[in-house]
Parts: C-alpha cells; structure tokens; sequence
C-alpha cells in the first residue's frame, strides 16, 4: 500500500509540473541503404559516356570488335586566343579484339585512333574597317565651338559551309588477337569556327589475312560545345 501511494504521489507530481515522463526505449531503425559512390555522386562534367562496340563477323569466321572506356573530352581556350579556333583536352581507352575460329590465317591488324571536330559555320578571313568623321558643334554652351570625331570600327567575316576534321592521334600496329591504345591529356584544335562545334571519337581496327582486309570502326558519343 505504501508503494502505490507513493507512484501515486510522484505521478501527480509529475502531472502538475507538466513534464511529460520518458517513453520506453524503442529499438532504432536501421538506417537507408546507401547508394554506390558511382551512382551517388553526379559524372565530372568532362566525362563522356561510351558508344556501344563496334562489331563484325567477317565471311571467313572472324570476330572482330572494337570500343572505348572511360572517355573524357573537355573545351579549353586555345592557346592563339583566336576566336575562331576550337580546342579541346582528350582521353580514353580504346581496346580491340579479334576472337573466333577463323578459315583464314591472320597476318596482323591494326588500331587507329583519333577525333573528329565539325564546325557548323566555318568563317574565312577576317577583314576590320575603320570610319571616322568630324561634326562641327557652335551654340551657346559651345562659346568657342567644339567638334566631335566619332570613330567606328565594322568587322566582316566570310561565313562558308561547316567542314569536319579528322584528327588521327595514335596507331597501333599488331600480331597477336588485342591491341589497346590509351590518350591521356592530349590536346587537339581546328581553326576557322565561328559556329557552334562538335566532337566525336573514333576507333578502327582493321584485320588482314594474306589475300583479305576486313574493317571495322567504333564511333563515340557526339558532345556539343
């Protein structure tokens, strides 16, 4: 009895002070999966997706593919400061393969790398012309009278139909069934762009036999700049 009246006690107690008492322990949720790193955090601005390989099965049994990984392509001030020049800083991993029981005996192959540059305006030169003229100003805030000399500057620019450029990076000749060629920071450029420019990587493996040539090539991602 003595016990009851005094939880009794501490309960009004508790009442009139207006505390709420402690709720029982409760078991803590587990926390929410975490997401991989790769997919947490956004791709470098730089980063390009790869194309899907290229493939080809050849009439006498070879499998040849071609592809790229880890692709960067990122626009930088070209070292002219020109206007009209592109430049940009490249990287990737391009890989080839050659698997299958083929009819024919291989003699070698080869891996060649490189980008394309497209420029949907392509500007020819650049001619500057200068005006100037003299206006005689007399009135009264003008006692002694004054003239004014505007000087104008106009610039002309001949606009011709876009044109792509090729640029070949790297070539890889082999013998045996892969061949692999890694850029890394490598920097190319075109000149004469006033419009609006593209990039694409490439890569093609070519596969000889002693009578035949089969080709095939991988074409990267477009990125607009």
């Amino acid at each position: 009895m003595r016990f009851r009246a005094v939880a009794a006690t501490c309960s009004m107690l508790v009442a009139a002070l207006g505390v709420t008492p402690p709720a029982a322990a409760q078991p803590v949720p587990p926390p929410d999966p975490v997401a991989p790193v790769s997919e947490s955090l956004p791709l470098s601005p730089d980063v390009v997706a790869s194309a899907p390989s290229g493939y080809l099965k050849t009439p006498d049994g070879w499998e040849l593919t071609v592809g790229a990984k880890d692709e960067t392509q990122v626009a930088v001030a070209p070292l002219t400061t020109a206007l009209t020049s592109r430049e940009y800083v490249v990287g990737g991993t391009f890989t080839a393969t050659v698997a299958g029981a083929g009819a024919t005996t291989l003699s070698g192959g080869s891996l060649v790398v490189g980008y394309r540059i497209g420029c949907g305006i392509v500007g020819g030169p650049v001619e500057v012309f200068a005006t100037t003229g003299a206006t005689p100003r007399f009135g009264i805030d003008a006692v002694l009278g004054e003239v004014i000399v505007p000087f104008n500057n106009q610039i002309k620019i001949n606009l011709r139909p876009g044109t792509v450029t090729l640029v070949p990076v790297g070539e890889k000749q082999f013998k045996g069934s892969d061949a692999r060629v890694t850029v890394t920071g490598f920097r190319i450029k075109t000149d004469g762009c006033v419009g609006q420019s593209f990039i694409q990587s490439y890569a093609t493996l070519t596969v000889n036999t002693t009578d035949t040539s089969d080709i095939v090539t991988y074409a990267g991602q477009i990125k607009v700049v």
